[in-house]
């Protein structure tokens, strides 16, 4: 049986997707879109791939002796489950990020790296790394196509796989990319709550939701409405995707829901242990209490504001804002109360502004 035979019955015994093979030439247009994208300002400074555009299109960069990808995809649905509806004080996690769905799919690499090693082969895993944009090595090897979200899409699973690859020495026959596209759906682009997706394909990080909650800093006002209960992630426009409908239903565990009071009464360390396997900003969890005071606000419960409100005193600036803000959108007079008394204590020019821009959303004034 040839090599690339055993190491599909392999993945698909491993509980793989798909398996493809790829050359590992250049992804040269890849390359060139990512550029623009820094140009343009829509990668709106990420690092991970667009750090270095040229070893992330450019395999052998990494290693050299690489003759072949051995691409790999894992879905997710339906353990990741689905949140559920929104509940008082709880927000909503992604379901790529509802458990460390790599495991079974670095699991399955291991078992084909494993074949390829007892032959003698050189092997390198790339999972989640920068050192590869996976999306374009997935579509090259026929395990997926470029959708108009710039997801990855697969027959049976649309947007709802996780993507791992080999690199190795061995001299594979390639697969055949997927003659597929979206054609005229465009299901995706209204469904992103910020206008983040254009029909190019194109997306504009600065105004993606799932982007904003990861990065470092203040969560633009602009957007802070529209990040409702989310704690981590979005799933919108994944959500819209018709070629992931029958996953999608068969969802149905209700997974995901997360309580914020909880998040933000963790210490740090508890809250790095249990949400590990989340990217946040130089392993700073602050940026999770920031997403979960976001989510406090929008949530409009008014019990919350004695939870909020412990936060406008807080030590990290980052946090006494954000506090300010949900406060602002909860409002009431125990929140008044609460921004009027943070104000009389507050000296960082950023954080007063936000203040007084509370107390007047929340219907009061500092006069």
């Amino acid at each position: 049986m040839p090599l690339t035979d055993r190491l599909h019955a392999a993945g698909i015994r491993a509980g793989l997707t798909a398996i493809g093979f790829a050359e590992t030439t250049p992804f040269l247009q890849v390359r060139e879109a990512m550029v623009r994208r820094i140009e343009s300002g829509r990668s709106a400074g990420m690092g991970f791939t667009f750090t270095d555009p040229t070893r992330a299109t450019t395999v052998t960069d990494s290693f050299p002796w690489a003759r072949s990808l051995v691409v790999a995809a894992h879905g997710y649905l339906p353990e990741a489950g689905s949140p559920g509806p929104a509940r008082p004080g709880t927000g909503r996690v992604a379901r790529f990020a509802t458990g460390d769905h790599y495991a079974p799919l670095i699991r399955a690499l291991g078992v084909m790296e494993g074949l390829l090693s007892e032959g003698g082969h050189r092997t390198g895993v790339v999972v989640d790394d920068a050192r590869l944009v996976d999306r374009a090595a997935a579509v090259r090897s026929g395990v997926a196509w470029w959708g108009k979200s710039t997801m990855a899409l697969a027959p049976g699973v649309g947007p709802w796989f996780l993507i791992g690859s080999i690199a190795t020495d061995a001299e594979l026959s390639p697969s055949s990319p997927m003659q597929r596209s979206c054609g005229e759906c465009v299901a995706c682009i209204p469904a992103c709550p910020t206008g983040a997706l254009d029909e190019a394909g194109v997306l504009d990080a600065r105004r993606c939701l799932s982007h904003l909650g990861q990065a470092p800093g203040s969560i633009p006002v602009e957007f802070r409405q529209a990040m409702g209960d989310r704690l981590y992630g979005c799933d919108e426009c994944l959500t819209a995707c018709p070629p992931g409908s029958r996953a999608l239903e068969e969802a149905t565990a209700e997974r995901g829901r997360i309580d914020l009071v909880e998040v933000l009464a963790s210490a740090d360390r508890p809250l790095r242990s249990r949400f590990g396997h989340f990217y946040v900003p130089r392993n700073q969890v602050r940026h999770l209490r920031r997403n979960a005071l976001v989510a406090l606000g929008n949530g409009g419960d008014r019990g919350m504001v004695g939870v909020v409100a412990g936060y406008v005193g807080h030590p990290d600036p980052l946090l006494r804002l954000h506090a300010a803000w949900a406060l602002g959108r909860l409002g009431g007079p125990l929140a008044r109360a609460a921004l009027r008394a943070a104000m009389a204590a507050e000296r960082d020019p950023e954080v007063c502004a936000e203040l007084q821009a509370a107390v007047e959303a929340a219907g009061g004034s500092l006069d």
